[in-house]
């Protein structure tokens, strides 16, 4: 499944590697590509969408609902 999420607190490339490295310790099969320009992240994974949510906010990120 492809989730997609708008990280407005995404401010430069080191934050999205970090937030990427986050992710993949506890989801490693996950395909992630972060587009720090538009602040968006798109994960392509089995694990469910509140997974990452979680991930994303404990990494210290917020999440801008649509």
């Amino acid at each position: 499944m492809t989730m997609q999420f708008h990280i407005p607190t995404l401010e430069d490339q080191q934050a999205a590697q970090d937030l990427k490295e986050l992710i993949l310790t506890s989801e490693s099969g996950a395909d992630i590509e972060i587009d720090t320009q538009s602040k968006v992240i798109t994960i392509e994974s089995k694990a469910s969408e509140e997974t990452f949510r979680e991930l994303i906010v404990a990494a210290g990120h917020s999440i801008k609902e649509d």
